[in-house]
C-alpha cells in the first residue's frame, strides 16, 4: 500500500535564528533532503515539505530530489495540504530536525494502521516531545487519512505534527519503542544545531561505513574496503561525489597518455586509481541515500580502463579482452550476475592488476592469455549459476 510522507522544516537551528534546523547540514545534503531520501526509500510515493517561508536552501533540496525522480512539493499553509494530501493513502510525519535509521523507518512504513515510535523516558531521549509520564515521540508516525484530515480540520495555528501525535496518542494506536542504545548511538536524534548534527552524521555514516551493495573482482575485495573507509571521512568533509566522479573520469583519461607514450606501468597505476576513485564516488552517493548511476556515466571511467587495456595490449587479443570485460562489467554493474560470488566476476580492475604485476615482472604476453581465460571463465559461471 503506498503511502505520503510529511516533513517539517519550520522551526529554527540553534545556532542562528535566521537559520532552520530543516537546512543544516547532514550526510552531504540538507536534513530534510536526507529525510526525504529516507521516506522515499521507504516507499513513500509523494513527499510534502511543510514550510513557513521557501528558504533558497530547501528549494535547491526540492531541485535535487526532483532531479532524482522523487516526487516533493513544497506547502505553507493548511489550506494546501487539504487540497494535495491523497485521501485514501496513509501520511508517514516525520518530526523537524529528527535523524532516524532507516530501520524504523521501514518498520513504521510496514506497520499495519497508525503507529508512533516512541522511546522511554530518559536523560538521552530529553529532547523529544513527551507524549505521557513514561515515554516520548521519537520524530516518526504513520497517520491514517481520518486522523490526518480530522485533525485538518479543527488544526488553525496550531503545530501540525504535535497536534496529529496527541490525537494519535488519544486515539491509543500501537506504539513502537526504539532502544536506548539507539538514542545513545545517535541512530535516533532530534539535531538543533550544526555541531550535533555532525555528530550524528559521525555516527550514522560509521555504522553505514560497514556496509554496502557487494560488486565483484578487485572492486569488492580491495576498492570496496578502501571506499567504505574514505568515504565517511571525505562525507563529513563535504566532498561532491560527482566532484570524485569526475575526477575519476579526467585520471582515467590521463591515464591513456603514458599508454601511448609505451609507459604502460604509469598509464595502469593511474587507471586503478581512476576506478577506485570511482567507486568512492558511488560509496558516497550511497551514504548520501542516492542510488550510484547505472547509466553510460557509470560506464565512463571503466570504458578508459578498457580502452588504456586494448592499446598497451596491442593485439587482436587485447581487443576481444576488452570486449569481454565490457559484459562482465555491465552484468555486475547492473547486477545480473545471477548469485555468483564475487571471486567468480571478473572485472576490469581485475584484469588491470593482473597484467600490471605481469609488466613488473617483465612481460606482459602470457599474461594477456591468462587474462582472457579468467574472463571466459567467469562469464562461464555467471550464464550457469543462471536459475530456469
Amino acid at each position: 500500500m503506498t503511502f505520503a510522507a510529511i516533513l517539517s522544516a519550520s522551526r529554527t537551528s540553534g545556532d542562528s535564528s535566521a537559520g532552520l534546523r530543516a537546512t543544516l547540514h547532514f550526510a552531504g545534503q540538507t536534513v530534510v533532503e536526507y529525510q526525504a531520501r529516507q521516506a522515499a526509500r521507504a516507499g513513500a510515493d509523494r513527499i510534502f515539505i511543510l514550510v513557513n517561508v521557501i528558504a533558497p536552501a530547501i528549494s535547491q533540496a526540492v531541485d535535487r530530489l526532483s532531479a532524482d525522480g522523487i516526487a516533493v512539493a513544497l506547502v505553507r499553509d493548511m489550506v494546501a495540504l487539504v487540497r494535495d494530501m491523497p485521501r485514501d493513502a496513509d501520511s508517514l510525519l516525520v518530526a523537524d530536525g529528527a535523524i532516524i535509521a532507516q530501520s524504523h523507518f521501514d518498520a513504521i512504513a510496514g506497520a499495519e494502521g497508525d503507529a508512533l515510535l516512541v522511546t522511554d523516558d530518559s536523560r538521552a531521549s530529553a529532547p523529544f516531545e513527551r507524549i505521557d509520564a513514561g515515554q516520548r515521540w521519537a520524530g516518526l508516525a504513520r497517520v491514517s487519512p481520518d486522523l490526518l484530515f480530522g485533525t485538518l480540520d479543527m488544526i488553525g495555528d496550531w503545530d501540525l505534527a504535535l497536534t496529529l501525535v496527541r490525537g494519535a496518542v488519544q486515539k491509543g494506536v500501537r506504539r513502537i519503542t526504539v532502544p536506548q542504545d539507539d538514542l545513545l548511538e545517535g541512530r535516533v536524534a532530534l539535531v538543533e544545531g550544526q555541531q550535533q548534527a555532525d555528530l550524528v552524521a559521525q555516527s550514522v555514516l560509521s555504522k553505514a561505513s560497514r556496509s554496502g551493495r557487494t560488486r565483484g573482482g578487485i572492486e569488492h575485495y580491495l576498492f570496496g574496503p578502501i571506499a567504505r573507509f574514505v568515504g565517511p571521512t571525505l562525507m563529513r568533509s563535504q566532498v561532491p561525489a560527482l566532484q570524485v566522479r569526475i575526477a575519476s573520469m579526467m585520471i582515467g583519461a590521463i591515464a591513456l597518455v603514458p599508454i601511448e607514450l609505451d609507459w604502460p606501468i604509469i598509464g595502469f597505476c593511474l587507471l586503478l586509481f581512476a576506478l577506485l576513485l570511482s567507486e568512492v564516488s558511488d560509496r558516497l552517493d550511497e551514504l548520501a541515500l542516492r542510488s550510484p548511476p547505472s547509466g553510460w556515466v557509470a560506464f565512463i571511467t571503466p570504458f578508459f580502463a578498457l580502452l588504456g587495456l586494448a592499446i598497451a595490449g596491442g593485439s587482436i587479443t587485447a581487443t576481444y579482452l576488452a570486449l569481454m570485460l565490457a559484459i562482465l562489467l555491465v552484468a555486475d554493474r547492473w547486477h545480473r550476475t545471477n548469485g555468483a560470488r564475487a571471486w567468480m566476476i571478473f572485472t576490469p580492475g581485475s584484469a588491470l592488476l593482473l597484467l600490471l604485476a605481469a609488466l613488473l615482472g617483465g612481460g606482459m604476453a602470457w599474461m594477456l592469455d591468462l587474462v582472457m581465460i579468467c574472463a571466459i571463465c567467469s562469464a562461464g559461471a555467471i550464464i550457469l549459476m543462471r536459475r530456469g
